[in-house]
């Protein structure tokens, strides 16, 4: 499996799926396609995946015409279609963890997207948690969800967090250049994951 998916990150034949496409999201589906990967944004917002899919931008700071030339090439596009997961190679969380009134922040974007996952989970899939949140969130809240169909972390998936580093209209600060945190549930996982962004 690892051998397999390492290849297909290596030849940028994998297929990126990224769930949430806001400020963090939308930024990630630039960089992958830039690179020559193929990429699938997910959202259960319509309204943003009809605007990204007739190449329309709703982030000040991501130009339209970066969204149009992927569009026209096949590189992006949208969807609400959770289904399509089972197509994806690698699949990045990228979903909003607002705080609640206790200033803790809010999981069930997170449990809800994990739950979406496992639906559609096969050997081989690469999953990152990318949304901000608290250490340990990874292990205690995907893992349970995503083991429900049997298949073990870092032999038949591939589970890793690597929190947001997107600083909003700073042209300075990247999703090229920033520096990556990456932390797998097992030591193949993070090779697999930090693989990804290279």
């Amino acid at each position: 499996m690892k051998k397999s998916l390492l290849n297909k990150i290596k030849s940028h034949s994998a297929h990126i799926g990224i769930i949430g496409l806001g400020y963090v999201g939308l930024p990630l589906v630039l960089r992958f396609a830039e690179e020559n990967f193929t990429v699938t944004g997910f959202d259960i917002d319509k309204s943003k995946v009809d605007a990204l899919n007739s190449g329309q931008s709703y982030i000040r700071h991501i130009p339209e015409s970066k969204i149009k030339a992927l569009i026209e090439t096949n590189k992006f596009k949208a969807t609400s279609d959770y289904s399509l997961l089972q197509q994806m190679d690698a699949i990045l969380i990228c979903v909003p963890t607002p705080l609640n009134e206790q200033k803790e922040p809010d999981m069930q974007y997170i449990q809800a997207t994990a739950k979406e996952i496992k639906k559609n989970l096969k050997k081989g899939h690469l999953i990152i948690l990318e949304s901000t949140t608290y250490p340990g969130t990874t292990r205690e809240i995907l893992l349970p969800i995503l083991k429900q169909n049997g298949f073990n972390p870092g032999e038949d998936i591939f589970l890793a967090y690597s929190p947001e580093r997107e600083d909003p209209g700073n042209p300075h600060f990247t999703t090229q250049n920033i520096p990556k945190v990456i932390g797998g549930i097992t030591p193949s996982c993070t090779e697999t994951a930090a693989a990804l962004y290279g």
